[in-house]
């Protein structure tokens, strides 16, 4: 056991103190997320139905974006261990470049749907109410993806500090102007969802524009400014990070789109059931946040040793990650079993959500060991850079078994909304499979000059 510590007790110290400021900044979220819902949920369950349906379709947008970010994480952690500063800004400024416009090829996708919501089997009572969430949540995605190029040098460079403090700042604002806009206190407008939608939206332009100021003013970002401002845009520099960012990102994208269709799959079936599932999901996202926040420290850490060339320590990280991601999943587990109604009667009053609801907590229970074994190898295959295997384990594991999965245990086999949140574990278990095998092939001896070069 001593040698066990001795070991990896170094990498659990280096991934909490890398990881708790992403871990807070990822619980500041959740809980605006958790704040939103709540207020949502007591001004109308029309309303927490229509917010679940379009937040679990822009789900898949948002987190595309913010998968095809943390294509510059891996780069930046491998430049910031070979203290190559100006080499990081100008890969900022190619990664800025290459974001934008991926996020607006998202946004006229996301356009497309727009028009074709009538189309997609959702209570036909529900579409006044979407439609102009959906609308304000279209305007949302380039900030995301502003926010996120910067988001991800910082962390690239070890000062995970500073996005958690801005995320927070944000996400407070966000709460105030739900409380004011939702129902219209203090003078203001009661615009319902509508409100809801427009404090998020300011709350998203708000992290851009403060991060921005961040890189540009401050002093001790000089090396990282000047590399920015001083260089072009390069072919080499954009090859590299379209080769990393859009693995990451389809993976991302699939994974989400699993569980969104499952939410319009919820939405066959009823305003309940789709209230339900968006109450349990905003509730199972207490233990992917954290899964993710330290996942995201591993893959800096992982990056980091390979910019040195260290597969040892690649190895010793994503396993470091594993330890502490598994105790996190326990911990989850826990307060889902024994808190569940609690967190439930949070978000509605309504005797029949909170029923449906809580028949949902054994099956969330059930794929927290998949979710968090799948986040940390993602994470740590991510770090090594070898990130194209992502993209085939991501399609296989989510859209070929996840989704047909989905559709035969909840209407095949007639288990509802059961089934569909039951269906879960299959894909992720699977992934979590692939992921770790794909890890270990990449940090394998015979990989280490690979993965030095």
């Amino acid at each position: 056991m001593t040698d066990f510590f001795k070991e990896y007790g170094t990498y659990y110290k280096q991934l909490a103190r890398l990881g708790l400021p992403i871990v807070a900044g990822q619980a500041g979220m959740i809980l605006v997320s958790f704040a939103d819902n709540v207020m949502v949920g007591h001004y109308s369950t029309e309303a927490l139905a229509s917010a679940s349906f379009v937040n679990n379709v822009f789900n898949i947008a948002i987190l595309t974006c913010i998968g095809f970010s943390y294509g510059i994480t891996p780069l930046a952690g491998a430049l910031f261990g070979r203290e190559e500063k100006a080499a990081i800004g100008r890969l900022v400024r190619n990664g800025l470049l290459l974001n934008v416009i991926f996020s607006l090829m998202i946004t006229g996708v996301m356009t497309l749907v727009y028009f074709q919501l009538p189309n997609l089997g959702q209570p036909e009572e529900l579409l006044p109410t979407i439609r102009p969430y959906f609308l304000l949540y279209l305007a949302g995605i380039l900030p995301i993806s502003l926010f996120n190029v910067f988001g991800q040098w910082s962390y690239g460079i070890k000062r995970t500090g500073m996005p958690m403090w801005i995320i927070l700042g944000a996400n407070l604002g966000n709460v105030v102007g739900n409380y004011l806009l939702i129902y219209g206190n203090f003078g203001f407008p009661e615009l319902g969802l509508t409100g809801a939608g427009i404090s998020t939206l300011v709350s998203r332009w708000i992290c851009p524009i403060v991060i921005i100021c961040i890189f540009f003013l401050r002093k001790h970002n000089r090396e990282y400014r000047d590399g920015f401002i001083h260089s072009r845009f390069n072919r080499e520099s954009l090859r590299q990070l379209n080769i990393t960012s859009w693995p990451v990102a389809l993976q991302l994208g699939f994974e989400t789109g699993s569980f969104s269709f499952s939410a319009v799959m919820a939405g066959w079936i009823g305003p309940i059931e789709l209230a339900a599932f968006q109450v349990m999901v905003v509730v199972g996202s207490l233990g992917f946040c954290f899964y993710y926040s330290l996942g995201s420290a591993t893959s800096v850490l992982v990056a980091n040793a390979a910019g040195r060339g260290d597969h040892a320590a690649m190895r010793r990280v994503g396993f470091a990650g594993y330890h502490l991601t598994l105790l996190m999943a326990v911990c989850a587990s826990l307060a889902f079993a024994l808190a569940g109604r609690q967190l439930i009667g949070l978000f509605t009053t309504d005797p029949a959500v909170i029923a449906t609801a809580l028949s949902l907590i054994v099956p969330l229970i059930l794929y927290q060991l998949g979710d968090a074994t799948q986040v940390n190898f993602a994470n740590a295959l991510r770090g090594t850079s070898h990130v194209m295997p992502m993209l085939w384990i991501a399609f296989i594991s989510y859209v070929v078994v996840g989704i047909p999965c989905t559709y035969c245990l909840g209407f095949i086999l007639e288990l509802g909304i059961y089934g569909i949140f039951l269906s879960f574990s299959a894909s992720l278990f699977l992934a979590a499979g692939l992921f770790l095998y794909f890890f270990m092939k990449h940090t394998s001896k015979r990989n280490a000059n690979t993965i030095s070069q």
